[in-house]
């Protein structure tokens, strides 16, 4: 009787360490290679990286006023267009809106001392007069996302006549709130003149790095014993691959338009107190 338990234990362990050994090669051994950011487009406007999305239709326009997503410059905007059936970018369009998209592309050294005026006042603006040009429409909608919700604002607040609606997804506005990151980013723990000044650009690792530990417990323990649990519903594994993609594909970030970030906005809170000029203009 006793063999029958151990049998059966050595039975169960053995598939537990296969199950663990297929999670392992799968999840950060040799992760399958996932298409993402597959809704058809076509690039209407380039410059420098930056490059402008312009999605197709997918059904009967329901808005005479275009919509341009404007994302984070620490990520690849394709989180807002993952996989189909996952994507924002999918959801506006079946609902008749027409959707452009901002992809930043990846700054070289070439480009650490763009600032908050460069991309407000030369990018953003390209941008928009772009979107008018080849939309037709004399107003545009901004979606911003985390850095670039922040930017949308800021661009708002300096051209309203240009913006009929402003959306903005986990955006910075007002930084005198307790978190993390503005504990990492006070003065007395960050000197981010010293930091920026020996980089040039925001290392991507350093960013991926302090997004980890943030919440470290559920991004380096708690994802994996779930994927591990779910290795077998292949859904759930898609779905983790791809998000999984998203997340290890950081890229930096130009160190001027950081150091004004940290300075002006987590450490001396200048856009909600009226305070930030850019170009010589109050951000009001």
């Amino acid at each position: 009787m006793g063999n029958k338990y151990v049998d059966s234990a050595m039975q169960e362990a053995g598939k537990a360490r296969e199950k663990f050994n297929k999670a392992l090669e799968i999840a950060l051994l040799n992760p399958p290679e996932v298409e993402v950011g597959t809704t058809p487009h076509e690039v209407v406007f380039t410059e420098n990286k930056l490059r402008l999305l312009h999605y197709y239709p997918l059904a009967e326009k329901t808005s005479s006023v275009p919509l341009i997503m404007i994302f984070a410059l620490v990520n690849r905007p394709y989180i807002l267009d993952l996989k189909p059936g996952r994507s924002v970018v999918e959801v506006l369009l079946k609902k008749g809106i027409d959707v452009y998209l901002i992809d930043w592309g990846a700054p070289g050294d070439e480009d650490k001392k763009l600032d908050l005026n460069h991309y407000i006042n030369r990018y953003i603006k390209q941008v928009v007069k772009q979107v008018k040009r080849h939309s037709g429409s004399d107003k545009v909608s901004l979606l911003g996302y985390c850095m670039g919700g922040t930017m949308s604002a800021m661009y708002t607040a300096l051209y309203p006549d240009d913006v009929k609606n402003l959306i903005l997804m986990t955006a910075g506005i007002d930084y005198k709130v307790e978190g993390t990151l503005n504990l990492w980013g006070d003065k007395p723990n960050f000197d981010v003149d010293k930091f920026v000044d020996a980089f040039g650009n925001v290392p991507a690792e350093f960013l991926q790095s302090g997004f980890l530990f943030m919440k470290p417990i559920q991004n380096l323990v708690s994802k994996y014993v779930n994927f591990y649990e779910n290795v077998d519903n292949e859904a759930f594994v898609e779905n983790f691959l791809a998000m999984e993609k998203w997340l290890n594909d950081n890229i930096p970030v130009p160190g001027e338009v950081f150091r004004e970030f940290v300075k002006y906005l987590y450490q001396e809170n200048q856009l909600v107190e009226n305070k930030l000029r850019i170009n010589g203009k109050y951000v009001n």
